[in-house]
């Protein structure tokens, strides 16, 4: 019986939906808890169900198909956005602490994956139940990425501008280190993937930060209106490259 793939090629189309897509989470996460004021544990609630339902959905669907893929990928950034401010705002715990706890669980998830299988291998998978752990991975990276984002801007006291450099350099040095060395590859992908969360949030920042401080001043919901319609974009072309792929590989047998 043939096996069939889950989840999303790690090719450049994934990582600009990843950063677009961590922007709709810090805009949407936003709307939810500050503009709406619903506050930080009823925003935990209504996203952490759009993630199980989301979540749900992604596992049983029994082929890779982007629009639902991406509505987790979406969903994680968003519970992401979430428990990072639940950790600070409503716990106390502050962004240090919260960033070495949401470090510590992605480090736990990544090692009970390899134990389990062996590999961390995130591309293609097929097991149900190895897909669940690159999901809670997936979480606790963006929710870390959101945290360590926070902590370069109200701990260290960045600006925007200033976190965006930072995190943007990073990203830089892990693909000059893709291309350049033999480190591990799988090391590489969650580095990146953890930066391009707090990378994505400072485009959200510019497009919802007043004009007078080097924003859009678009706030929440259009800016997430925006990032809604660039990833719809983006889901669609990965959709025709689905089945233009499909179709060869039926042409060829």
């Amino acid at each position: 019986m043939e096996r069939i793939n889950k989840v999303a090629e790690i090719t450049l189309i994934f990582w600009l939906m990843k950063i677009i897509a961590t922007t709709l989470g810090e805009t949407l996460g936003d709307y939810l808890a500050m503009t709406l004021n619903l506050g930080y544990s009823t925003g935990l609630i209504i996203t952490l169900v759009f993630f199980i339902v989301a979540l749900y959905i992604q596992l049983f669907t029994k082929k890779y198909i982007p629009v639902f893929y991406w509505l987790v990928i979406i969903a994680t950034t968003t519970l992401g956005t979430e428990i990072s401010d639940f950790l600070d705002r409503s716990l106390h715990l502050g962004y240090t602490l919260g960033s070495l706890l949401l470090f510590t669980y992605l480090i736990l998830t990544l090692f009970l994956w390899n134990k389990k299988f062996k590999n961390l291998n995130v591309y293609p998978i097929f097991d149900k139940n190895k897909e669940i752990f690159y999901w809670l991975a997936i979480l606790f990276s963006n929710s870390l990425g959101t945290a360590f984002g926070d902590y370069l801007s109200d701990v260290i006291g960045l600006s925007f501008l200033h976190g965006a450099m930072v995190t943007t350099a990073i990203i830089l040095i892990v693909v000059l280190l893709h291309y350049t060395t033999k480190l591990n590859r799988i090391m590489l992908f969650w580095t990146a993937f953890i930066f391009t969360r707090p990378f994505g949030a400072t485009f959200g920042d510019f497009l919802t930060k007043p004009i007078v401080n080097g924003g859009l001043d678009l706030g929440t919901l259009n800016s997430s209106l925006v990032s809604i319609a660039l990833i719809t974009v983006l889901i669609i072309v990965s959709h025709r490259k689905l089945n233009k792929r499909i179709m060869e590989q039926y042409s060829v047998q």
